[in-house]
This record gives structure tokens, sequence and C-alpha cells, in this order.
């Protein structure tokens, strides 16, 4: 995979976690249980898209900018884009995807909910 920062890029952030989804494959990235990215490995576990939520608008826009960037691998076409692993997507444009996906799942909960997961309070499962 050309993105060998991604795993570190994102345990960075407050309140990330991450496993591994055994039924799909994929290493998800979550915060408060929801996942805002995932590495999607294939039978031999070697990764092949990085999945991620984006508004719509942009979503749309960045795949017909780049032929890396496809609608999302097995997720809702219209909010999840995925990134070919070995894909030519600049480096700081991932990371700007990255970031707006979880800015996006972290806005979904309450203010309450958002400051307690970026203090770290939340309750770990």
């Amino acid at each position: 995979m050309r993105y060998t920062w991604i795993d570190d890029f994102l345990l960075c952030k407050a309140g990330v976690t991450k496993d591994l989804q055994k039924e799909w494959n994929w290493i998800r990235y979550q915060i408060g249980g929801k996942m805002f990215a995932a590495v999607c490995l294939d039978d031999d576990d070697r990764p092949v898209y990085i999945t991620l939520k984006l508004e719509p608008s942009e979503g749309d826009f960045l795949r017909q900018q780049y032929e890396d960037i496809i609608p999302g691998y097995y997720m809702n076409k219209i909010h999840w884009n995925s990134i070919k692993a070995d894909g030519e997507v600049p480096d700081d444009l991932l990371k700007d995807m990255l970031d707006k996906s979880y800015q996006l799942v972290l806005g979904g909960f309450s203010k309450k909910k958002q400051q307690e997961l970026l203090a770290g309070l939340e309750d770990r499962q």
C-alpha cells in the first residue's frame, strides 16, 4: 500500500479506535463506535481500498477529478468513497479527505457527546 502513514495519522485523532471487522476483512477506524474510515483488505490481507465518508457533492467532484477515487466499496455510494490503496491520489488530499470524514462523523453526535469523545471520556467497549 502506498499510504503507509494512515494508521498513525488516524490513531492520533482524539477518540479514535481501531478494530478488524473479520467478516469483511476491513480495518475500521471509529469514533464513538461509528466508522469514519476503513482499510479494505483482499484475501491475502493486502490493502485494496481506503474507504471514507464525504459530503456527497465533494465526493462526486473528487471522483470526477481522480480515477483512483470511486464510489464507496460495499458502502452507500452517495456518502462513501473508496480510494485505491496503490493509487495516485496525493497524500495531502487523502489526509484532507480523512480529516473531513472524521469531522463529519464527529459532527453527527450531540455537542455533549462530542466534548466527551474529544476529551477521551467516552466509555470504551
